[in-house]
């Protein structure tokens, strides 16, 4: 060890802390020394890969977005196929349809058998399993094209796509053919926030749930599934209410379903339930909205009635990837709303009037965040 302390850089000897270490660690120096010390040459090589992968994570998205639009995964899963036979269907030239595969397998999306002929692994099958995950990827590009200039994002000086793209953000109309992409998207995705909200909170001893922002009822149908006796309600604007009645409908809930139509920014949330959800639709807006919002839940709601909050959260002091490194963005790219943590979310309903009774630890992070609050008066 004597031998190892005289070999290292004399900086490293004095255990140096905060700032100096930080730079001690950025030294050219330093680095070769410790690429070839035993002890340090593995931590090395770890973090340099880890490096390389956020430099190439880009890369790895355009493979994943190649593969989705091109429908492999589902040509996959039907049988294993071959790179010539992918490149027929695909039309594409057969050496860069191997470029792709070989990229594919090199991120763990497929897997090549014997007799040269591909297959899905069990993250690629996924691609096709998760509910709204291929719509979501090819949506996006607008993203990636947003991002394009990261220093003008930043700055805020780019006009992002994704502004035009959620017109309802702004409380504006929206013609008929936006309003069933925008359902159609939030649909798909929808089921998976419904699997991990309900495994989080318990909606037993609800009678009735006003859904606000709920969209094509998509949410409300999983809820319902899972309580036979519970009405349910969707608040949104009229522009929806088709597809939600058309969803009711199918899922034999019409009984016990129905649609009111208004905007939450404008119009005042009707009251006759004892309970209220609001499914990713905080992140969606400014502070300033959330807090009329929530005032006006609170004031829809009977003494004791449930404030049920489900979206994904920032992880606020102690950063995590789903919420500080996508979400934060996509919502900045959207030009309105951000990211919350639990704390941040909890003060506003406290300032409200409600009581937050629990934020239970997210199942799934990159899917959403609960809380769960009452009114107590």
């Amino acid at each position: 060890m004597t031998d190892a302390r005289m070999d290292m850089p004399s900086a490293l000897a004095s255990k140096p802390k905060g700032g100096f270490f930080a730079r001690l660690i950025s030294s050219r120096k330093f680095q070769t020394w410790a690429a070839g010390f035993p002890l340090t040459r593995g931590i090395v090589r770890r973090e340099g890969e880890a490096l390389f992968d956020l430099l190439a994570g880009f890369c790895h998205s355009q493979v994943l977005m190649a593969l989705v639009q091109f429908d492999i995964p589902r040509r996959l899963l039907e049988e294993p196929m071959t790179a010539t036979q992918l490149a027929h269907v695909c039309r594409v030239s057969e050496e860069r349809m191997v470029i792709l595969l070989r990229a594919s397998a090199a991120i763990n999306l497929i897997k090549k058998k014997r007799g040269g002929r591909y297959a899905l692994t069990q993250r690629g099958a996924a691609l096709v399993g998760v509910p709204g995950l291929g719509a979501m990827i090819k949506h996006h590009d607008i993203l990636y094209r947003d991002l394009a200039d990261p220093m003008a994002f930043f700055r805020g000086e780019t006009e992002t796509e994704l502004a035009s793209f959620w017109p309802y953000v702004f409380g504006g109309g929206m013609e008929p053919d936006v309003a069933a992409t925008y359902s159609d998207l939030m649909a798909q995705s929808q089921e998976l926030v419904a699997q991990d909200t309900l495994r989080s909170i318990d909606f037993s001893g609800i009678k009735a749930l006003r859904d606000v922002g709920g969209g094509s009822g998509a949410f409300l149908e999983a809820v319902g599934r899972k309580y036979s006796d519970l009405e349910l309600v969707v608040f949104d604007l009229p522009e929806v209410a088709p597809s939600s009645a058309a969803r009711f409908d199918a899922a034999g809930m019409s009984a016990r379903a129905r649609f009111e139509t208004g905007s939450f920014k404008t119009d005042v949330i009707p009251t006759g339930t004892d309970a209220i959800s609001l499914i990713r639709v905080l992140y969606d807006h400014s502070d300033d909205t959330v807090r009329q919002l929530l005032t006006k839940c609170y004031d829809a709601l009977p003494a004791g009635g449930r404030l049920i909050i489900s979206e994904p959260m920032s992880g606020g002091e102690r950063p995590e990837r789903a919420g500080d490194a996508y979400f934060a963005l996509y919502t900045l790219a959207m030009q309105t709303g951000k990211a919350r943590s639990a704390a941040e979310i909890s003060a506003l309903c406290e300032a409200a009037g409600f009581e937050v009774v629990a934020t239970p630890k997210p199942m799934r992070p990159f899917v959403t965040g609960c809380l769960y609050a009452r009114k107590n008066n």
